[in-house]
């Protein structure tokens, strides 16, 4: 019996066809196509699987990882508004008093230059029950006098020249109301020295007066100082 002879070639190979046993296991092992290409689209999704488990560790061991603050009590969020003069200091230059005594603090002041005070707007004020019993507003004369009372601080500074007496107003112009100021609010005003005369003890003054950042009131003041 002759030995069978094997082909040597490559292309013979390729040419040579599989026995029966062989082409059963080839069909068992091989994949259908849709098989095989459901699982080729599968795996990018499964590949970042590894750099989240990564990322999870690097979180628990505290690398790279910025903690969120804890959350400010809103009664913590806004400090208080500095004191350059408190009522004390300001009823000793002042000569007002209750219930027209208009300023209750001076936040900033540059002397001979400018200052800034505030006003606390309360309901307690003596003239809301009457403006306006159902809708509290503080009267647009009165807030051109609480400007104006901050004014006189600039103007009966020794440093302005002034010997802090009585003062008067002269003059306002081009006064403007943008908005309603109503129990509640903080005036912030701000009084700016433009012109002083000293012989005539004239002052003429720029005004802007602020609710919450919102301009609520402006005017040019001319004022007066004059001894008793």
């Amino acid at each position: 019996m002759e030995a069978a002879t094997v082909p040597r070639s490559a292309a013979a190979c390729r040419a040579a066809p599989l026995l029966p046993a062989a082409r059963a296991a080839a069909r068992h092992l091989a994949l259908p196509r849709r098989a095989f290409s459901a699982s080729v689209a599968a795996a990018p999704a499964l590949a970042p699987a590894p750099r989240r488990r990564l990322a999870t560790r690097r979180a628990a061991d505290g690398d790279s990882v910025e903690t969120a603050p804890e959350a400010v009590p809103i009664e913590k969020r806004f400090p208080p508004f500095p004191s350059v003069m408190d009522i004390n200091q300001i009823r000793e230059i002042l000569p007002h008093r209750f219930p027209f005594l208009l300023v209750d603090r001076v936040i900033e002041y540059k002397a001979g230059e400018y200052a800034v005070g505030i006003k606390n707007v309360t309901i307690n004020d003596n003239f809301f029950p009457g403006h306006f019993p159902e809708r509290p507003i503080m009267p647009g004369v009165l807030m051109v006098e609480a400007m104006a009372q901050v004014g006189g601080l600039v103007m009966l500074q020794p440093e302005v020249g002034g010997s802090r007496d009585n003062f008067f107003f002269a003059g306002i112009d081009k006064v403007r109301f943008r908005k309603p100021v109503i129990a509640g609010d903080t005036l912030i005003m701000r009084m700016t020295l433009t012109k002083y005369q000293k012989r005539f003890g004239l002052a003429k003054m720029e005004g802007k007066a602020y609710v919450g950042g919102d301009l609520v009131c402006e005017g040019e003041f001319l004022l007066v100082s004059a001894t008793e």
